[in-house]
């Protein structure tokens, strides 16, 4: 795994042994940024279920200018930590370790109001995510006009609303889609 562009452009990131950990690949990270664009730019970014840190690395090497990761597996907080500690972004990234749930139920933890909340959770419990962005609480996660992008299995129906946040568009990589959503703050219909 390596950064892909801005800053810390080929800079090498620590990635798991075997098949417990799926990182966001090369391809899918790139195709996320692209379609992210000018959006990162001085915005603060959320990312749930955070694995190693390449989406949040990534994420402050395009001009984001502040991460809050999220993960509770020991493994994927070891390297998270690591990586972050290698590229230098302490100062520029909050770790929070504990699971997604337990986050948004803890609305003192939050750096937000977040511009960017990219989701990435294991794809057999992608569908939780409607329970998680469901409470009114969480409202108050996103900032004005912010998007919601989840990662998941292509074959993975997601709702047309998340919370508040409205589906717009649906981007395939193989066997992985990239959902976005947009967060106005208006009631759903």
């Amino acid at each position: 795994m390596r950064v892909i562009a801005g800053t810390h452009r080929g800079r090498h990131l620590r990635g798991p042994q075997g098949a417990a950990l799926r990182p966001t690949s090369d391809r899918v990270r790139e195709a996320l940024f692209s379609i992210l664009g000018n959006r990162l730019l001085n915005s603060r970014f959320l990312d749930l279920y955070a694995g190693t840190g390449a989406v949040g690395i990534e994420a402050l090497s395009r001009g984001v200018t502040h991460v809050t990761c999220v993960e509770s597996s020991a493994k994927a907080l070891k390297l998270l930590r690591q990586n972050v500690l290698d590229c230098k972004m302490g100062h520029q990234m909050t770790v929070q370790a504990q699971t997604v749930k337990q986050f948004l139920g803890r609305p003192n933890q939050w750096s937000g109001p977040y511009d960017i909340v990219f989701a990435d959770p294991p794809y057999a419990i992608a569908q939780e995510l409607e329970s998680l962005f469901d409470d009114a609480a969480t409202d108050r996660l996103f900032a004005a006009d912010s998007w919601l992008v989840v990662e998941h299995a292509e074959k993975t129906p997601l709702p047309t609303h998340l919370g508040r946040s409205a589906f717009l568009r649906r981007y395939h990589y193989g066997d992985t889609a990239l959902s976005l959503f947009s967060f106005s703050g208006a009631a759903q219909p």
